[in-house]
């Protein structure tokens, strides 16, 4: 099969045989010249078009910008092509090794794995639903004993704190048949270190009692088929360190939330794919959704301290790169299972909530730059670093690119050269004819770009089964023209916040670190205008010009213009739940963990739904066990005013 469903079940390879790699190196060294290869040629057509007149100081820099941007591109590009070939010929990425209908593992766990779910002023009813749902989904596979569950609390709210420890107390209770005395809650008093002082502390308290620890975000959710599975897979291959998971995101209602979601379930197993191929063992961690052993993460992953001042000095933001280099350099591998199912988180469903988290990650991944050079790394692990603070800064080499393309434009207008004699002209007549070198630098471009999602929604058409859980043929591909659509309008406002984002970190503002935006909000007009306004009125400044001294040139830049011309409105409108909801009815975005869900969502679903249902629990008193709400009297339960449900509140706390 080409794709497992979104059922329960375990990976396709089997796990009772630990995994032999062919070639590691030589597929690395193959992937990197073939990328370098094409970064070449297409570094050598540009700068065959700009020496068309003479390369001038400003040419020569955007063929540098090009030169680097390119790179980026060229690398996705061949990372989804791996990861295509792969997949529609049904091999492993690491065996190289056909894969097989699944089968049952029979593999017994002979070890205790600790699940760690590191918490920090998060909404308390879906941190409880999503660990409430793993664990039914965990006991349903005969395998709750081997497993203890931690909630490991770096709250500074005094408030919240207190939900989260009456919360877990009474699923303690719920639990007790399966968890009893295996559910275990710790509240730091200073969150030192943040995440990974977090977890450096279960380490040291707790770390000599387990093998592996299965680390969980706050909003995510695993099936118990999927812990299982990682469980079996590291205890057949002794040499690994981590096993890292491709969490596929869900439950979003907003249509920019569900845009998201329907380009990871179509396009993020396919390039996990190649992912995995070419960085074989050494592979990146994302932080979450991941199973580590415990004593080689003790060992070799504390974190450094960078010298000198935040943005670039301080803790190290993104750690999980780093964390994943450090087990590499000692020895141990790290890899990325694309084809395990059952592992899910949830993201900020609206484009502002989304730029936030990435402010953090771009400062975190800029810091690399100063690891390139650190002892004893591998060179694919410096590779990762270098690929992962690439994708921010190549935003700001595009910008700058740009910008410096309509500055060039702009002074050949004004000296008189005309290289564009006739309106609407879409090729420039340069002094020697260079059309088709433009053409094809071009064509290749967009080709690069829009090849990947295309061959995505080609896998997902190949197999029957998959492609009903996107809602039929028409609709898949209804939904992928949209999407396509909808990326080409949001990639100039993302382009301009990462830009924005290298900027103020290059010139020495640190991020501030405050909890996640999980539960979803719509966006007002008047925020969005006041978070867009700036990019809005550079795309009219800066159009404008172009408009009025190269109006040929003007046409070339429309495409960026229109998205920051119109940022406002659509990052509105793609926040809205309602339109969201519209769409689903429509068939546009549908994914298969909402056609088809496995039952560890549709159990996540039951219970945040029965507590937003019931308006005699706030968010303040998550922690009543059910039994409360059956004891209710029935006069009660019909009652819905404020007045009388105030009143139920403080009953029922002090019969608690």
């Amino acid at each position: 099969m080409l794709f497992s469903d979104h059922s329960e079940e375990s990976p396709r390879r089997s796990n009772n045989r630990p995994l032999r790699v062919p070639g590691p190196r030589l597929r690395a060294l193959g992937f990197i010249a073939v990328v370098l290869t094409t970064t070449a040629y297409g570094i050598a057509v540009m700068f065959d078009i700009l020496r068309a007149n003479g390369i001038t100081l400003l040419e020569g820099s955007i063929l540098i910008l090009f030169a680097v941007a390119f790179a980026w591109i060229t690398a996705a590009f061949w990372t989804a092509m791996v990861g295509f070939t792969l997949r529609l010929f049904q091999l492993d990425p690491l065996t190289l090794r056909r894969q097989r209908t699944p089968r049952t593992d029979g593999m017994p766990i002979a070890t205790r794995t600790a699940v760690v779910m590191p918490v920090y002023n998060e909404h308390t009813v879906r941190v409880i639903a999503g660990v409430e749902a793993t664990c039914e989904s965990l006991a349903a596979t005969g395998a709750a004993d081997k497993f203890d569950f931690y909630l490991l609390s770096d709250s500074t709210d005094a408030a919240i704190a207190t939900r989260e420890k009456a919360a877990w107390g009474a699923l303690q209770q719920r639990l007790a048949g399966a968890f009893r005395g295996r559910l275990l809650y710790r509240r730091r008093a200073s969150n030192t270190g943040r995440k990974p002082g977090n977890i450096a502390d279960f380490c040291r308290r707790w770390g000599t009692y387990y093998e592996f620890m299965i680390v969980l975000d706050a909003d995510s959710v695993m099936t118990g088929a999927a812990m299982t599975s990682l469980v079996r897979a590291m205890q057949a291959n002794p040499q690994a360190g981590l096993i890292q998971t491709v969490p596929i995101p869900v439950r979003q209602q907003t249509m920019f939330g569900r845009f998201v979601q329907f380009a990871s379930e179509v396009y993020s197993p396919m390039l996990a794919t190649g992912l995995s191929f070419w960085q074989t063992g050494a592979a990146n961690y994302w932080g979450h959704n991941a199973i580590i052993r415990v004593q080689a993460f003790t060992e070799h992953c504390g974190l450094p301290t960078l010298a000198g001042a935040p943005p670039f000095g301080g803790e190290i933001l993104s750690h999980d790169f780093v964390e994943a280099a450090l087990l590499r350099r000692s020895g141990w591998q790290v890899y990325l299972f694309p084809e395990l199912q059952g592992s899910y988180e949830e993201i900020p469903d609206n484009i502002l909530d989304f730029v936030k988290r990435d402010r953090r990650w771009a400062q975190g991944n800029l810091q690399h730059l100063k690891l390139l050079a650190a002892p004893g790394l591998r060179p694919l692990s410096r590779l990762n670093f270098l690929l992962g603070a690439t994708a921010y800064l190549s935003s700001l080499l595009w910008l700058v690119m740009l910008a410096l393309s309509s500055a060039d434009a702009i002074e050949q207008a004004l000296t008189g050269t005309q290289f564009f004699t006739s309106g609407y002209q879409l090729f420039p007549d340069w002094p020697i004819v260079k059309t088709g070198e433009i053409a094809s630098l071009v064509s290749i471009t967009i080709g690069m770009l829009l090849l990947p999602k295309i061959l995505g929604v080609v896998l997902c058409l190949l197999q029957p089964h998959h492609r009903q859980a996107f809602g039929g043929t028409a609709r898949l591909l209804r939904s992928s023209f949209i999407e396509t659509a909808f990326s080409v309008l949001i990639a100039p406002i993302m382009m301009t916040y990462h830009a924005y984002f290298v900027v103020s970190i290059l010139l020495g503002q640190p991020v501030s670190w405050g909890p996640q935006e999980r539960m979803g909000r719509r966006v007002t007009l008047p925020e969005a205008l006041r978070y867009t306004f700036a990019a809005t009125l550079g795309g009219l400044i800066w159009g404008g010009a172009v408009w009025i001294l190269a109006p040929q040139f003007f046409w070339w830049l429309l495409p960026v213009l229109l998205g920051l011309l119109i940022a406002a409105p659509l990052v509105c409108l793609s926040s809205s739940p309602t339109l969201g909801k519209a769409l689903h009815r429509c068939g546009v975005f549908l994914a298969p963990s909402e056609t088809k869900p496995p039952m560890v969502l549709q159990r996540l679903q039951q219970l945040i739904s029965a507590r937003q249902e019931n308006s005699l629990q706030p968010d303040w008193l998550p922690s009543l066990p059910p039994v409360r709400y059956r004891e209710m009297p029935s006069q009660c339960l019909a009652r819905r005013s404020r007045v009388k449900g105030y009143y139920w509140h403080f009953w029922a706390r002090r019969r608690t």
